[in-house]
């Protein structure tokens, strides 16, 4: 059973709740999780020449029940694998962290280290080790509530993957919804602190919960962004030059963190870009419902060049585009997009009306042409 779900999730196949299985079985053990790495090397070596893994399932089988008996045998089965991984050299290094990634599910880092692997259909109770309740999740969902904190800050981290969203409430009741592709640190208490601070990469959406005498704080690619009670989208991707702060209610001050005199404060439907490379915020009226939309499960856009788009289905859909068409290139599109229950042909498909292409899929890649 576990072999067959190993090979799924190694060829991508896997659903979130197979997926689920898997890290499950690799956190019981250390032996599991030598087993998961050696069987990962094997299935990398084998894609990397091109070939499809095709090992027959009885000889995973196999390999597994000598883990125990035959650990040298295993090592000496495998160091060939290895070697060629050292010689191979660039072409393998993205590769060559084989730790379990967050692909596919949603991951809750806790204060001691430890790794929570989320499926989004259950409900479940998370507690510490000494059996202290933390967070109660119910579905897409993961709620804080306010207990006797400590001073010392216990920070959590919340990974969504590409293809998902989350929602999270933190201790002092502000709800967070996060976007495809984004990472949150947080305390899982904000204590006696004189603000309440969280690290933000990817995209979130705040409705901050009121508080006049603990500002809320948030943190990402050197911008601070202190609010008092309020709602407004932050975009801060690590793959994109600007980082964006859409307000939709109230008032938020932006500063740069090495310098607190570069600062800007934003009245409702104005977003601000900060450039990195600069150092300067950039201001702008904007409609802030079209920057919100994703919260909805809707792509809005409005004169939106086709690579901005495609970047916005990569991460809703956890897929690769690749446009060699010149002509969809150029184009500007406006619409809106409902992206529950849709998949990205369905999206090509409406805008192949429009300009028509030619596409082919295989696996997460999507290849445009003329």
């Amino acid at each position: 059973m576990i072999i067959d779900l190993i090979y799924k999730y190694l060829d991508n196949e896997a659903s979130e709740a197979e997926v689920l299985i898997v890290f499950e079985w690799i956190q019981i053990s250390q032996e599991n999780k030598e087993e998961f790495i050696a069987l990962k090397k094997a299935w990398i070596f084998s894609a990397l020449s091109n070939e499809k893994s095709t090992m027959p399932i009885a000889n995973f089988k196999n390999l597994k029940n000598s883990i125990v008996h035959k650990r040298r045998y295993r090592f000496l089965k495998y160091a060939a694998i290895v070697l060629l991984f050292i010689t191979l050299g660039k072409s393998t290094g993205s590769l060559n962290n084989l730790e379990v990634s967050f692909s596919k599910v949603v991951v809750l880092e806790l204060g001691d280290g430890s790794k929570e692997y989320i499926s989004n259909n259950q409900i479940k109770n998370f507690v510490s080790d000494k059996g202290s309740p933390i967070a109660q999740q119910i579905k897409s969902e993961l709620i804080y509530k306010i207990q006797n904190a400590s001073e010392a800050l216990i920070y959590n981290t919340l990974k969504v993957p590409f293809g998902q969203t989350f929602k999270v409430t933190l201790a002092d009741g502000t709800v967070i919804h996060l976007n495809a592709g984004t990472s949150l640190k947080y305390p899982q208490q904000f204590g006696n602190n004189k603000e309440r601070k969280v690290f933000l990469t990817g995209e979130a959406f705040f409705e901050v919960a009121k508080d006049k005498l603990h500002p809320f704080v948030v943190e990402c690619n050197q911008v601070r962004i202190e609010v008092l009670g309020t709602k407004f989208n932050i975009s801060a991707y690590p793959d994109e030059s600007n980082t964006e702060t859409i307000l939709v209610e109230g008032s938020v001050k932006l500063s740069e963190i090495e310098n607190e005199n570069n600062t800007v404060i934003l009245v409702p439907n104005e977003r601000v870009k900060w450039d990195a490379s600069s150092k300067k915020f950039n201001l702008e009226t904007v409609d802030s419902g079209v920057y919100v939309a994703w919260v909805n499960n809707e792509l809005v856009f409005k004169d939106a060049s086709f690579g901005f788009i495609c970047k916005k289905l990569e991460r809703a859909f956890d897929v690769i585009i690749l446009n060699s068409n010149s002509t969809l290139t150029a184009q500007k599109f406006t619409g809106t997009i409902n992206i529950k229950g849709s998949n990205p042909e369905d999206i090509l498909d409406l805008i192949n009306l429009d300009t028509p292409f030619q596409y082919s899929k295989q696996g997460r890649i999507i290849k445009i042409s003329n």
